[in-house]
């Protein structure tokens, strides 16, 4: 065995000793007073509460919920100066950088009553609140029935006279609504749930909305989500052969210009209070939606209501560093909230907030819905050890008996993940602070009306709070023998996802086709060299926390190994790629580098719709596809973009976070973001 292979054993064993921790970060007594004075049970009356209100985005009813939040802030102790509501213009309008703001919205009652073959009501608001599209004007029609199957598409309208008819669909509601209302002149519309957990749950309604964009605004009309039962049955009576027609009727204000409130709530820090920590949840979603997310919302309210009491009393010194609480609407409220506070940014931008934990869905009945609680890692663009505490804190938490007197007697099931977006996480990693999602799934319920408080567990809540409780503290008060023991944990962590990274590269070597060698090798070294990076990078961030000299020359030799290591791994992928080709030398490429470097003018994630809704018709695609980009790589396409990397060097990154497959017609994409004015080119 040569000597580099011993050292890769040597750094395999290193990984596997430390790996499994044998204590936790978390001090004793804090665990204990965390453990004690955090309430599943308080929170899940905050869910059942909350969970009361339609809280659409900037609606009345997402008023009413942020005013309870800010009660109960009241309630516990918080001042005006330290918990307040910020409230941003709601009117379809209103642009925060790329994302344009929903409009307010408001109804009061609505039904969808089939008036022939025979009179039946089929569904009404306010007793079944999905049963109304969010966005819904007010209106009565009464009209044929159409089916049109999904109605997403104009082949869907081919043949078929919808022009003053009500269509049927099983459609997404806004996207059925812009087809048939606004472009084939139908007067609304009615869609149900198809897919396999609707036919496993056929009395469920999905939520879906009308998301109208600014120059559509006065054409809304209305429309009704029914369940897969009520769906099926009129287009059996449809396809029949029978006439069938439905009046539709919505009452109340319809659309109107309104506002987002975000409710904020501090606790200062007693030493560092510029430096700040934040927990964060979506507190919107129609009625009931109770794990989305009347759970995170509740989860983060009882955070705040048990760390006040505790440092307030003394039982717990009070924190080093400020926590702030952020309620808001999922991303379109977060997104003029960061855009209003150009100072929450992370220390690679010059800030001083250093941590997001964004909790969305951390309550579930794992059993009942068969679910486990997820906590993605930071991506690629934002190395971080927040994810090496977020998973100390939930071996602890599974080491403990947390049980409530309703909760369930479920075993806790929890995994870390790569980094996924979806929620408001996405908004702070992208101003450069560091964010974990924490997330139930799978979930059958995930936006529909069987969505209720009986599926949230208080015990799932106390468990989810006290990782998360756990985090802040830990992070805000981190000392240096905290920070050391940090080091090695991180570096072991990092040690072994290095390891797996090289484990990677050497499969693309040893399952590629001899003629592409050299372009996989190229990609392996990429994969080896990006991990590396990341693993350091991660680790050097303890020192934002603590940066004694002590904790300054673990990081520097931690990451010395690492550099180690990393070159073990690179000198692997090459002896592997010489073997494949019966040692005759190790195959070389040339890669021409592509040295235009793209500079963003926008702040915040780019709106999901860019850059083809800002394209001309067929502007993105001239043949096949330009690029077919999953969500996460869309994202990370911007965060690279520092005014440094150069496409090449992008190029690298993303290779290395989701491989050369995933990543295919970046470049494209980012010239179609330079032609719709969200990014340009630097000049040289």
């Amino acid at each position: 065995m040569n000597m580099g292979r011993n050292l890769l054993c040597l750094f395999f064993l290193f990984s596997q000793a430390f790996s499994q921790p044998n204590q936790d970060l978390l001090d004793a007594r804090v665990r204990a007073l965390l453990h004690e004075s955090l309430s599943g049970e308080l929170a899940k009356e905050h869910v059942i509460q909350i969970s009361r209100h339609h809280r659409i985005q900037g609606s009345r009813g997402y008023r009413a919920a942020a005013q309870y939040v800010l009660e109960q802030l009241r309630a516990c102790g918080y001042s005006d100066k330290d918990a307040y509501v910020e409230s941003y213009k709601s009117d379809g309008r209103a642009v925060y950088q790329t994302w344009q703001s929903p409009s307010g919205w408001d109804i009061s009652w609505g039904e969808l009553r089939m008036m022939e073959p025979y009179e039946e009501r089929i569904v009404g608001y306010p007793e079944i609140a999905m049963s109304v599209m969010t966005y819904s004007n007010p209106g009565d029609a009464t009209a044929q029935l159409v089916w049109v199957g999904e109605g997403t598409s104009d082949d869907d309208y081919k043949g078929k006279d919808v022009a003053g008819k009500i269509v049927l669909a099983t459609g997404y509601g806004g996207e059925v609504h812009r087809l048939a209302v606004l472009k084939y002149g139908a007067k609304a519309v009615v869609c149900y749930l198809d897919d396999d957990r609707a036919k496993d749950h056929p009395d469920m309604l999905q939520y879906t909305g009308m998301w109208p964009r600014t120059d559509e605004l006065e054409r809304v009309t209305f429309g009704f989500n029914l369940s897969h039962r009520q769906g099926e049955k009129l287009r059996d009576l449809v396809l029949s052969g029978k006439k069938v027609i439905v009046r539709g009727q919505v009452k109340g204000i319809g659309l109107e210009p309104y506002f987002m409130d975000v409710v904020v709530a501090h606790l200062r820090g007693s030493e560092k209070p510029q430096e700040e920590l934040v927990l964060s949840a979506h507190l919107d979603h129609p009625k009931e939606s109770a794990n989305d997310n009347a759970s995170g919302s509740a989860a983060i309210l009882d955070i705040a209501r048990t760390l006040k009491e505790l440092t307030d009393s003394g039982r717990l010194p009070k924190l080093k560093r400020s926590i702030r609480f952020v309620w808001v609407p999922e991303w379109n409220g977060m997104m003029p909230y960061i855009d209003a506070h150009p100072e929450l940014v992370g220390p690679e931008l010059g800030g001083k907030f250093l941590a997001n934990l964004n909790m969305d869905m951390v309550g579930e009945n794992q059993e009942l819905l068969h679910s486990m609680l997820i906590m993605t890692r930071t991506p690629h663009s934002i190395p971080s050890v927040l994810i090496d505490v977020v998973e100390n804190m939930a071996q602890m938490t599974d080491g403990l008996n947390i049980r409530t007197p309703r909760g369930s007697q479920s075993l806790f099931n929890y995994r870390i993940v790569p980094y996924s977006g979806g929620s408001d996480h996405m908004m702070f990693i992208d101003r450069k602070t560091p964010g974990v999602m924490m997330v139930h799934g799978p979930d059958y319920t995930h936006h529909t009306s069987d969505d209720t408080p009986d599926k949230v567990d208080p015990v799932e809540l106390a468990r989810s709070e006290m990782i998360a409780a756990g985090t802040v503290i830990f992070l805000s008060n981190l000392v240096t023998n905290e920070a050391l023991d940090l080091v090695h944990l991180a570096g072991a962590n990092a040690t072994q996802r290095l390891g797996q990274a090289g484990r990677n590269a050497a499969r693309l070597i040893l399952d590629s086709p001899i003629d592409r060698l050299p372009a996989v090798l190229r990609e392996a070294m990429t994969v080896v060299d990006e991990n590396a990076r990341v693993a350091k990078e991660g680790l050097a961030t303890i020192l934002w926390f603590n940066d004694q000299s002590e904790t300054l020359r673990a990081v520097r030799k931690s990451n010395e190994q690492l550099g180690a290591y990393a070159n073990t791994l690179l000198e692997e992928v090459k002896i592997d790629a010489t073997m494949r080709l019966e040692n005759k030398g190790t195959p070389t490429f040339r890669a021409v580098a592509d040295k235009r470097v793209p500079i963003r003018l926008t702040r915040g994630p780019l709106d999901f719709g860019l850059p083809e809704s800002k394209l001309p018709k067929g502007g993105a695609a001239t043949g096949a596809p330009r690029y077919q980009l999953n969500g996460d790589v869309r994202f990370e396409i911007p965060n690279f973009m520092d005014g440094k990397r150069n496409i090449s060097d992008i190029e690298r990154a993303l290779t290395g976070e989701f491989g050369s497959a995933a990543i295919e017609g970046f470049d494209r994409f980012i010239e179609d973001l330079v032609k719709v004015g969200v990014v340009k080119w630097k000049s040289i």
